[in-house]
């Protein structure tokens, strides 16, 4: 791999954050010198929270004085292993399916994980939609044989969990059925326009009454893998142990965000900020963001090691994956639980 002198500006950049967050976050730097430099990468909004954080004010209370985050937008989580390894970003959002390929494939045994951020599957609380036209030809997970399946990102935690389920009916990828990457905002529109035969739908997308109308969910991600460790923020040894008050000062800010966004007195707030990040409407995020129809998040952002663990073991079972990874040798959660206990 080249050096970083002869890199170009990373494609994945995007201006999603904008103007606004990047001007809040730098004018903020120049109230301390040298605050550390985060580089975080991001999915989209509502799944990440930090566009949020960091647009709700009295929340980011460390922001330009202990650290300056610049976050990096993905479209999916595969990719981020690329921009770590090229130091490109120095925390990277991760799930399941590209945490088991970066210690497996990319040889990361310094990669940590820190914090949790979204999880699926978890009793009481929403999930993700696997669907399909109701009044096309596909009645059952073997109707998937020979047809063109969309996934946000290949490799990703979501396409996993499809993967997972279609081997446990002996479908296999390319063999069986082909994978085409679709931004989520899209994905209805490919399945009405007959361009693929299967989606995969996440909140707020899954609430457009005219999906709704037309399509039906086949599976769903507990029937596939069970509770799954979707997002997570990981980071190497080195990098966290260089700039671990900094870390913990963005995981105490993160953690405070968290209880805020959750408390029924600032929902409104909250939906009016993610609605403003994620360019989604308001009214259709009021449904269900920050309610047990969400996606679960731990209010103190410890990650589920144990569904992780099972995660990555289903993952072997099906032969996705090679190596036994022994999920608590590389997991550090000792930064969150002291920003934890800052908070208190």
């Amino acid at each position: 791999m080249s050096g970083r002198a002869s890199r170009k500006k990373p494609k994945w950049r995007s201006g999603f954050l904008g103007a606004a967050l990047g001007a809040i976050l730098l004018a903020a730097g120049m109230a301390q010198a040298d605050p550390v430099k985060i580089r975080l990468g991001i999915v989209p909004v509502p799944a990440s929270l930090v566009p949020v954080i960091f647009g709700t004010p009295n929340i980011a209370r460390h922001a330009g004085q202990s650290y300056l985050l610049d976050p990096v937008y993905f479209q999916g989580s595969p990719v981020q292993i690329t921009a770590l390894q090229a130091d490109e970003i120095d925390v990277a959002s991760l799930g399941f399916s590209t945490f088991s390929v970066a210690i497996e494939n990319a040889g990361m045994s310094d990669l940590r994980v820190i914090a949790d951020e979204v999880q699926l599957g978890v009793a009481g609380y929403g999930g993700t939609s696997y669907m399909v036209l109701k009044d096309g030809a596909i009645k059952t997970v073997d109707d998937l044989k020979g047809k063109v399946l969309a996934t946000n990102a290949i490799g990703g935690a979501l396409d996993m969990v499809a993967k997972a389920m279609l081997l446990k009916h002996h479908l296999a990828d390319k063999r069986d059925y082909a994978v085409v990457e679709v931004a989520f905002p899209n994905m209805k529109s490919v399945l009405l326009q007959h361009k693929t035969d299967f989606i995969v739908s996440i909140e707020p997308f899954v609430e457009d009454p005219e999906l709704q109308a037309k399509a039906h969910e086949l599976f769903a991600t507990q029937d596939a893998m069970g509770p799954v460790a979707l997002i997570f923020w990981t980071a190497r040894a080195g990098f966290l142990q260089k700039n671990r008050a900094a870390m913990v000062d963005l995981l105490e800010d993160y953690i405070r965000a968290l209880h805020w966004c959750w408390d029924p007195a600032n929902r409104s707030q909250a939906v009016a900020i993610a609605a403003a990040a994620s360019k989604q409407p308001p009214e259709r995020l009021n449904q269900y963001i920050y309610t047990h129809k969400d996606n679960y998040q731990d209010l103190d952002a410890v990650p589920d090691l144990a569904a992780l663990a099972a995660n990555i073991r289903a993952q072997k079972e099906l032969g996705l994956i090679k190596a036994e990874i022994d999920v608590p040798a590389y997991a550090d959660l000792s930064l969150v639980k002291q920003a934890a206990q800052q908070l208190r």
